[in-house]
This record gives C-alpha cells, sequence and structure tokens, in this order.
C-alpha cells in the first residue's frame, strides 16, 4: 500500500470572492471612488504612440466641474445649439423611456430596458461621430437612434413587434435595427458585438473606405472570449474602430468586480494589448464627446483602435425582469458622485446664458407630447395585448429559398390551429 505523501503544515488556501461596497439595507457609500478634479487630465495629440495615453486608463477624462463649467484640455468648445441639442436628444431618450417602461407595466410590450443614467453615453458619442459611421451597440444605446432622428414610430413599432416592425416581430423588443441609420441588430449575446465591429472596421480600412466603426459593450462582457479576440485582431490589424466599455457597475445582479472591475480599471485592457486607452467620465456629455471624437481623429488618420471605459451607474433595474432592490441599496443612484448627466449638461447651459428653467420646463413638455403622439400612432398597428401580429406565414419565411418539407408541416399546423 502505497505510503501517504506527508505535507509541511501550511496554512489553508482560500478563495476570494468579490463583493459589492453595499447590499440592500446597507448605507450607500461611494467613497472609495476617486474623482479628480475636472479638467486634470491631459489631452494627449491623436498622432500619439498608444503607450503614452496609457497613464489615462488610470484617470478619468472629465470637463464639467460642480459648478457646471466646461475646464481643461479635453473642452470640445461647442456651441450653444450643438450643447442644446445634445440636450435635447438625452431628455427624449429619458422620456421615452419612462413612456414606454409604463407601456411595458401596462403589457402593451413584454420587455423594455431604460437608460436612465447613462443617456450621455450614446448621445454625446453620435454626436462626435459622423452619420455614416457604424454602430455594433448593446441594448442600452437606443440614445444612438434618437441622435440620428430615428423616427419613434419606428422604435415603438419594434418594441411592440406589431404590423408595423420591419423586423417582423423576430427580435427581442429593445433589439432595434437599422442599416441606414448605421445601427447593426442588437444581440443578446454577451460580447458579438466587439468581433463584429471590429471586422466591420477591417472591412472599411481594406476596401479603402473612410469611414469608422465602433462598439459597446458593458462591463460584464470584457470577461467574454469575444472580448480578447476582438481587441487582439483590432490591436494587431490597426482597425479603424472606437471600443466603447459601459463600466455601470452592475452587470444584473453581478457588480462590476465579478469581471475584474476590482483589480484595476477596465481602460487599463488597453495596456496589455498595446492599444490606446481612455477612461471617461460617462456622466459628462463634454467629455464623452471629446474622447470619441479623439478616437475617431486617431482611427480616421490610420492610428488605429482606442479603448474608452465610460465609467456611469445604471439607475434603475437592468431591465423590466430585474427588481435592484434585491441586491443592492435602493436609490443607490442618489448618491452617485458623478451626477446626472442631463442635470450636468442642463447646468452648463445655465451658466453660459443660453438655457433656463422655463425653456427646460417647456421642453420637457414637448418632448412628452411628441412621445405620446408616436405611441398613439405605433398602437395602432398592434400592441402585445390586442393581436398584434398574426401573420403566420412569416414565422416561416426569409431563411430558405425552398420551405423543407417538416417547416411546411408546422406552418400548416400553425395557421390550421389559428382558424379554430
Amino acid at each position: 500500500m502505497a505510503k501517504r505523501q506527508e505535507r509541511a503544515n501550511r496554512p489553508a488556501l482560500s478563495l476570494h470572492v468579490p463583493e459589492p461596497e453595499a447590499r440592500p439595507g446597507d448605507a450607500v457609500d461611494f467613497g472609495a471612488i476617486a474623482v479628480p478634479a475636472a479638467g486634470a487630465a491631459p489631452r494627449p495629440d491623436t498622432n500619439v504612440a498608444a503607450a503614452e495615453t496609457h497613464p489615462l486608463c488610470y484617470t478619468l477624462v472629465r470637463v464639467l466641474d460642480d459648478e457646471g463649467k466646461a475646464v481643461g484640455p479635453w473642452d470640445p468648445k461647442l456651441g450653444a445649439q450643438k450643447l442644446r441639442r445634445m440636450l435635447r436628444d438625452m431628455l427624449m431618450v429619458r422620456v421615452f423611456d419612462e413612456r414606454m417602461f409604463r407601456a411595458q407595466r401596462q403589457g402593451k410590450t413584454s420587455f423594455y430596458m431604460k437608460s436612465l443614467g447613462e443617456e450621455a453615453v450614446a448621445v454625446a458619442a453620435a454626436h462626435a461621430m459622423d452619420a455614416e459611421d457604424m454602430c455594433f451597440p448593446t441594448y442600452r444605446q437606443q440614445g444612438l437612434l434618437i441622435a440620428r432622428d430615428y423616427p419613434l414610430v419606428e422604435m415603438m413599432n419594434q418594441i411592440y413587434s406589431n404590423k408595423g416592425d420591419k423586423l417582423k416581430g423576430r427580435q427581442l423588443p429593445i433589439m432595434y435595427s437599422d442599416r441606414e441609420k448605421g445601427f447593426f441588430s442588437i444581440s443578446g449575446n454577451l460580447g458579438t458585438q466587439y468581433p463584429q465591429a471590429v471586422g466591420w472596421a477591417m472591412a472599411s480600412a481594406i476596401k479603402g473606405d473612410s469611414r469608422i466603426a465602433a462598439g459597446w459593450i458593458g462591463d460584464g462582457a470584457t470577461a467574454e472570449g469575444d472580448f480578447h479576440s476582438a481587441v487582439t485582431f483590432a490591436g494587431v490589424y490597426r482597425a479603424p474602430v472606437i471600443l466603447n466599455v459601459v463600466n455601470n457597475q452592475w452587470a444584473i445582479s453581478s457588480f462590476c468586480g465579478i469581471a475584474g472591475g476590482d483589480l484595476t480599471t477596465f481602460a487599463a485592457r488597453a495596456v496589455g494589448y498595446g492599444i490606446a486607452g481612455l477612461r471617461v467620465d460617462g456622466n459628462d456629455a463634454l467629455a464623452v464627446y471629446a474622447a470619441t471624437r479623439w478616437a475617431a481623429d486617431r482611427a480616421r488618420a490610420n492610428l488605429g483602435p482606442t479603448l474608452i471605459e465610460l465609467f456611469t451607474y445604471r439607475a434603475e433595474g437592468h431591465s423590466t425582469s430585474d427588481d435592484p432592490t434585491a441586491y443592492r441599496p435602493k436609490d443607490a443612484f442618489a448618491g452617485w458622485p458623478l451626477g446626472d448627466p442631463i442635470a450636468r449638461l442642463k447646468r452648463h447651459l445655465i451658466g453660459l446664458g443660453e438655457w433656463d428653467e422655463e425653456r427646460h420646463a417647456a421642453l420637457e413638455t414637448q418632448l412628452g407630447e411628441e412621445v405620446r403622439a408616436a405611441q398613439k400612432e405605433s398602437e395602432k398597428q398592434g400592441t402585445l395585448g390586442n393581436g398584434h401580429f398574426d401573420d403566420v406565414d412569416s414565422m416561416f419565411a426569409d431563411v430558405f429559398a425552398d420551405l423543407p418539407w417538416h417547416l411546411v408541416e408546422q406552418r400548416d399546423a400553425a395557421k390550421a390551429e389559428r382558424q379554430r
């Protein structure tokens, strides 16, 4: 019988499982988050070597200070008209979200996801890019469509999956798609946007085109294999692409530490791949705009990709199927040190003398009327609760040139079932 190997008297190993600082019932404390002063981060030239940007992966690019003033080298010095348009688009996203959230609660659609607290992430980026650039978003960037003047009725048709839905009910309600607006089909599978964005950008470069691509994923998706494959390709081939990581602190019920957020910043992933990286205040519309424009200019100059971490906070649940009070303190967003993106841009415009409370209230009323009118028009074509889609043939179309026999049988059985 073999003698058991004797080991030295060593302490037992233990496994570290990251935990958020606060759970339901705890007091919210964001004191551990280091928020550098607005304007403190240097702005390098767009043509610097990627390594020269890496110190910016560990700080926070910020433009708007606590008084709403634009300060520092990243100030994009936008005109009042552009600032008002960005404010309008962010406010429209918020009004639209609230209306569609209520529609889901009323049984008019099965699912919805709000972007409360993250409106600047998509809207400011859309304004910093060219209209023909291609976007590969995740499911909280509806602001891209709104900033590109996509019709609200079309968005609602896709949410309701009604007779006016160009996607014919084949996508989850908030997974929009529109080629003409440069909005690639949203996927529910995490991380898929990155290899798609990189591949599209590589193809654009191969063709000698002038359009670039941008992709968005959440902090949790950086742990997916697609993230690493995409960033490798982007770096090796200097793909003209902007790779956005929306660090909103939570991936459904798992906080960002599970994906490595406690070890270092998500922007620091750029260091290992040798590409440019920036860490940006995601609740500062001017900072998001400036960083996106910087990365876009770099991509168009054939200087390769930029990884941007957008540091923000998901104010509400992951979706209408989620209850965030089950895993984090209630009203945690109220204590978020980077504030509300809409309130911050509003304060900036008021400080410039280009906005006031009366105009803001009037804009909210106007946008509310526009959203209600669009909802009324869309619901004429059906909702989830009123026989919204009865074209059985469409479920079997657009896949095979000649429908296989077993699908013919299923189609005919479904049609017969509806006639009973």
